[in-house]
């Protein structure tokens, strides 16, 4: 089977580095490679600064693949994504060239390599009576209507108890029977190389905070101030992305520079924690999961290119 090599690992956690050296290295061994973009952030043309998007001089000539291919006017879902990045790692495949998936989204990873649940398109007169509900009335219609999935969710979950309720109304089956058939994951077809990267967690909070400092002084507040004189819906997933909220608040005069950047670093590190939590708990077991600080990265690059 074709190799498939996959870096993850939480947001300011170094995998993107990890991602240029091994392909440098396979350059260096007679090979080819190209870095394959993850996450859910950095798909968006909007974002280059806020999503921590590789630049031209971090990327050394390395090929890199769906980051910023979206408009951010385009929300890119998990389906989305999954079905550019088979293309991708198909004509990777087909000239020889290895690819290298790096990112931590975790439903994005899923998608690809387990496939997703066939749910057809959500009546939007469902979608917006559900959407419409308070979280505790959703919550006990879920109870009544698809009690398996109500008992699975905690009752302030409000994203996933409205979706799994506009499943079970906009199609008459739970959300449980849809996942039961899921289709178009490629981790079969695949000789997966993975690699998580879990660091101390008090080292990733700090290059969180920093990193988001960084930002702020780097040109994220013109980044920002661009996306809102697009005027896009403020339910985009672009929109939603961490620091634009924050940014967009200190921009509107409703808070100060320093409220402002105590919330984006506090949003930094809450979805680190997310993520982390995430990749300890869902991939496979046997996926080798290492301290990047305290790991010989020649090492890793070596398990990537060799398996």
């Amino acid at each position: 089977m074709p190799p498939l090599a996959l870096i993850a690992g939480p947001t300011a956690s170094g995998k993107s580095d990890l991602a240029v050296r091994t392909a440098l290295a396979q350059q260096a061994a007679g090979g080819k490679a190209v870095v394959i973009n993850a996450d859910s952030a950095q798909v968006y043309a909007d974002l280059g600064i806020l999503s921590a998007r590789p630049t031209e001089e971090e990327m050394r000539g390395v090929p890199h693949r769906l980051f910023g291919a979206w408009d951010g006017a385009e929300a890119c879902s998990a389906a989305d994504w999954a079905a550019a990045a088979r293309t991708e790692i198909a004509k990777a495949h087909a000239a020889g060239v290895l690819p290298i998936l790096v990112g931590g989204t975790g439903l994005y990873i899923r998608t690809l390599l387990d496939g997703i649940a066939p749910v057809p398109p959500i009546d939007p007169d469902v979608r917006a009576e559900v959407r419409a509900l308070p979280i505790a009335q959703a919550y006990a219609a879920l109870t009544a209507e698809d009690p398996a999935r109500a008992a699975a969710l905690a009752a302030a979950d409000g994203a996933r108890i409205a979706r799994a309720l506009e499943v079970v109304r906009s199609t008459g089956r739970p959300l449980a029977a849809w996942q039961a058939e899921t289709a178009g994951g490629i981790g079969y077809q695949v000789a997966l190389r993975p690699l998580v990267l879990m660091p101390e967690r008090a080292w990733l909070y700090e290059r969180c905070d920093r990193r988001f400092a960084l930002m702020w002084h780097g040109g994220a507040l013109k980044e920002v101030a661009a996306l809102l004189a697009r005027k896009l819906d403020p339910d985009l997933p672009v929109m939603r992305a961490i620091g634009v909220p924050e940014i967009a608040a200190y921009l509107a005069g409703t808070c100060t520079e320093a409220e402002a950047l105590a919330a984006g670093g506090q949003a930094t590190r809450r979805y680190a924690k997310r993520q982390y939590t995430w990749l300890r708990h869902q991939p496979p077991a046997e996926w080798p999961r290492i301290t990047l600080q305290n790991s010989p990265p020649d090492a890793l690059i070596e398990a990537l290119l060799r398996g």
